[in-house]
This record gives C-alpha cells, structure tokens and sequence, in this order.
C-alpha cells in the first residue's frame, strides 16, 4: 500500500514499500491533496502489477503517456515503470539534409540552396540543436555575411533561403518558432554589375561571331529578351512564326508557375536576318534552331568572352543577363510595362528591380544636353506620335451611340470638339449676373 505525507513547507510525497521491502518515496512538490491522493492510487496499481507481473491496464498506459518526462522519471527511478527512450534532439545538421532532400527545385536554385546550407553550416556547425539556434545568433550569422566579402545580393538569397529552411522546421514540428522569421534578408537586385549593352556595342560583338549559330545566340538575348542558354537551347523553328514575327518561348526557369511556361516575343527587325539567315542554311530534319547548344561540352561563357575580345569591346559584368536586361530597357522605353513584362516573363516589379536601368542618355535628354532645337523638336515629334490620342482610329469603328450618362449623341459631341480652339466672348460660360 501507498501512503501521501505532506512536508512542513507544504509539499507532498508518495511513500510505498517495493517487493524487496525497501521504502521509496516519490516528491510531488506543491500540488493538491487531491492531486496526491490520485497519484497515490496510481502508484499502487502500477506497484500491484510489478509486483504480480500483470499488464497494465489501458487506463494507466493512457496516463502514462501523458504523464511529464519529469514526473514519469521518478516512476522509473522507484522500479515502477522502465526509463523512457529520449529521442534525440533535432540538430541543424538533420534539418539541412532533411531540406535538401525533399527540395523540389531547378539545379541553379538548388546550388543557390547548397551555398546558403554551407554557410548556415559554417557558422552553427552540424551538431547545433535547432532550440539552440536563438534570433540573437540568427542576427549574428547575418552581421558575419554582410562582413564578408560577398555582394549584398548575395547576402540577401543566403537569408532568404536560411527563411524557408526555417519555415519549414516549423511546418514540420522540430521547433515552435522560426530565429530567422524577422531577419531582414535586403534587397537582392546588384546594381554594380547592371550594364547596358548599347546598339553600337551589340553591331560590333555580331560583327566578331563566327558563325550565325552565335550571332542567333547573341541576337536572341539582346533582341529578343531570351534567357541564355535555358530558353535558347529549347527554341526550335517550329515556334518561330514568320508572317506574323512572333517567337513562342518556352521557359524551363517559370514553368513551375501557372501561365509562365509558354510564352510569345515579336522578332525585332534587327534579329530577323539573323534568324533567315540561320534557317536558310539549317540541315534538313533539324528541328533546333541554335544545335550548338544541345552539346553539353559547350562551354558558353568561355567563348563568349573570346568573341567580345575580338571585338574590341570591354566585357560586362553579367555577359547574357545584361543582355536581357538590355532588351528590356529598349523595350519598355517603346511600350508599356505590363506588355514588357509578358514578353519577358515575369512581373512589371521584377523588371524594375531587377532589369531596367537609368542611363546618362535619359538625363541628356531630360536636359537637352548636346542636342540642337531641331533634334529637340524631332524627339518632341516622336513622343507626340507614339502617344497619339486614341481617336485616329478607321470610321468603320465610329458610332454615334449616346454617350453614357452624358445625353448627348457622338455625332454632336464631334461638333463640340471643333469648338475649344475659337477664342471665349467676353462673358465667359457663366451666365450673366446684373452688378450691384
């Protein structure tokens, strides 16, 4: 049998004699003699069948599964129950190689991953328990990045995917709040390598390709807006449509997002001897339209660098996304930002962060430096009619329906129009009021 003593300062204990006759006791701390009393009943069931070598009833497994690490050590530490098998602690270490496994990404987003990993790796070490890892030593990992010698947008993708390694730590109940959640990762857009490859630079980089396999892999990046060599490799002539100058991109890099695989570009008139001259010398039966790059012992940056070096031209920091983000530049300076941003993939705020640029031309411009008053008036001319008003538009589009909510027929509200330039009587529109 069992018995509950109570201390001087208010706590309780168990007290019971085992099947060796030795006394144990079990402390309770300060809890209600109701509460003792229900351990106490307990604890005799537990003793009654270690001592009969009976099983446990359901009842009692029940409670003690429930019951506290603590409190059930005590059991163990009296004979009545056997320890319990702590499971090891989740360790950073288990939480990357868990990550990397179940990431389901492109293999340059995967190497962007594995270099965050290695980093998060370097600084925590492997055997960190992830409950260890506080926002404190977060803030630190993050001040040791921007320490380094890596560029601040690097910087940035490392904290943005230590995030959502972290995030996932939570969805997966290894920890109950994320130490990166409030970190602030920074902007990942690098304006020092922005660059913008200009028309003269882009004549001159042609000019040295040596074959129209590498003029067409320049033109389609410069021209075209194609990232190189992902969407390049997979273009075939069965997507260029030559009556209506449109190219139908596929685009491994935003497959995964809905309405971002396909996609459709004009063929400017700078890329479209390019490409008829390609075609016209094309094997029969050869569906891609740049082979080369099908081989991958192709070494693209390598003899890219070749071919501006010939040409005379300093290379730029980004060789094929700068010219991308050229193209872009051009574009968006001609038609506007939504329709830029579809042919090039991605949103109007991706372009601006990422791609469009503020050349010296736009201040030149903006101030009329080295221009004389005719080029002036001739830009003018330009910007009035590429934003003409929409009413210069085929008669067989007009009506005369009524105006809605205005009561007024379009054939009359074209008759007002011829109007606004006739000099105002000298009553104005108001009507006349006598003076006082």
């Amino acid at each position: 049998m069992a018995s509950v003593a109570r201390d001087r300062n208010g706590t309780k204990r168990v007290l019971f004699v085992d099947g060796d006759g030795a006394r144990r006791t079990i402390r309770l701390g300060d809890v209600q003699v109701k509460a003792a009393e229900s351990f106490r009943l307990r604890v005799e069931t537990l003793l009654a069948c270690r001592t009969t070598g009976t099983p446990i009833d359901g009842d009692t497994a029940r409670w003690l599964a429930d019951l506290p690490d603590a409190m059930h050590a005590r059991l163990a530490c009296v004979g009545l129950v056997e320890p319990r098998e702590r499971a090891a602690a989740p360790t950073l270490g288990m939480l990357l190689g868990r990550f990397a496994e179940s990431a389901v990404v492109k293999p340059v987003t995967l190497a962007a991953y594995r270099q965050a990993i290695g980093s998060l790796r370097e600084h925590f070490g492997d055997d960190a328990p992830l409950n260890t890892i506080t926002p404190a030593r977060a803030d630190g990992w993050r001040k040791a990045l921007a320490e380094s010698t890596l560029a601040p947008a690097t910087v940035a993708k490392r904290v943005n995917v230590a995030k959502t390694i972290f995030r996932k730590a939570v969805r997966w109940g290894l920890i109950p709040s994320s130490p990166f959640a409030d970190l602030r990762a920074g902007s990942q857009s690098n304006p020092d390598r922005a660059h913008y490859v200009d028309a003269e630079t882009t004549r001159a980089v042609l000019a040295a390709c040596p074959d129209d396999q590498w003029r067409a892999i320049v033109a389609l990046s410069r021209y075209a807006g194609l990232r190189c060599p992902s969407e390049v490799v997979g273009l075939t002539w069965g997507d260029v449509n030559w009556e209506r100058g449109r190219l139908t991109v596929r685009s491994p890099k935003t497959a995964g997002h809905d309405g971002h695989a396909v996609r459709v570009v004009p063929i400017a008139p700078e890329l479209r001897p390019i490409l008829l001259a390609l075609f016209v010398e094309a094997e029969p039966g050869v569906e891609p339209v740049v082979p080369r790059l099908r081989d991958p012992a192709t070494n693209l940056r390598t003899h890219f660098l070749r071919i501006i070096g010939r040409a005379g031209v300093k290379p730029w920091p980004r060789l094929f996304h700068n010219l991308r983000a050229s193209c872009a530049c051009d574009w968006v300076e001609r038609f506007p930002a939504h329709v830029v941003a579809g042919w090039l993939g991605h949103s109007p705020l991706i372009a601006a962060r990422h791609y469009l640029q503020t050349r010296d031309a736009h201040f030149d411009l903006a101030a009329g430096v080295g221009q004389s008053g005719a080029e002036c008036g001739a830009l003018g001319a330009q910007n009035a009619a590429q934003h003409a008003p929409a009413s210069n538009r085929n008669d067989s589009h007009e009506s005369s329906e009524t105006l809605a909510g205005s009561g007024v027929a379009r054939e009359f509200a074209d008759r007002c129009v011829l109007t606004r330039n006739e000099p105002m009587g000298a009553t104005g529109l108001e009507p006349v009021t006598s003076s006082m």
